[in-house]
């Protein structure tokens, strides 16, 4: 189990959120002194607490989750998992990790190389950056300051729910996100499947 040090809790505040499809929702705002990359990550908390919360781990992603981009599920994503969330009680990480942790420059850079034939991955790699670069320490430590250490993970993606345990989080089970397929994101979630093995079901990802 790897150590970090302890994060502290520095504001709560409430929130309403509304959303484009009419859903709302009031929502307490958590920021934190003390995160290990000293980025301003931000827990959304949402419904009743629960003993075995319901957490997703949301990326920044400012192309899906503000301008709607359908070149990803982002957007989707997060509406679901507020829904979701509160329904049942429980936290979302937004967690300012664009691009999968390589910035939102970079991003729109290896968007230029899948236009000419590269897959998420391989144009991240031709840029000479990681496939993935993000890091959950920061989430750990925010989940420890709330009080946090067992919970259901609202995730797709192994490597959250393999960070989180290696971090000394129980997760109990890793529940699904919904499939958000678009004729522009399809070779997108495709890639996620058979690069880093996200539970998508590859038979509703025929190629567009």
């Amino acid at each position: 189990m790897r150590d970090f040090p302890t994060a502290t809790v520095r504001t709560r505040v409430t929130v309403p959120l509304r959303f484009g499809d009419g859903y709302s929702v009031d929502a307490e705002l958590v920021t934190f002194h003390g995160l290990a990359d000293e980025k301003e990550h931000l827990a959304v908390v949402l419904g009743k607490p629960a003993a075995n919360p319901l957490v997703r781990l949301h990326s920044e992603c400012l192309t899906g989750d503000v301008f709607g981009s359908a070149r990803c599920d982002c957007g989707p994503q997060l509406r679901e998992a507020v829904e979701q969330i509160a329904e049942r009680g429980g936290v979302l990480l937004y967690l300012r990790q664009e691009g999968r942790g390589i910035g939102l420059y970079n991003k729109l850079d290896a968007y230029a190389l899948q236009d000419q034939g590269l897959d998420t991955y391989a144009a991240n790699a031709a840029l000479g950056l990681p496939e993935d670069g993000r890091d959950y320490t920061a989430a750990a430590q925010m989940l420890q300051a709330l009080g946090i250490d067992s919970l259901d993970l609202l995730s797709n993606n192994p490597d959250k729910a393999d960070q989180l345990r290696d971090l000394g989080i129980t997760v109990s089970h890793r529940v699904p996100t919904g499939v958000f397929t678009t004729a522009h994101n399809v070779r997108y979630l495709r890639a996620k499947v058979l690069q880093t093995q996200h539970t998508l079901p590859l038979t509703e990802l025929t190629a567009g």
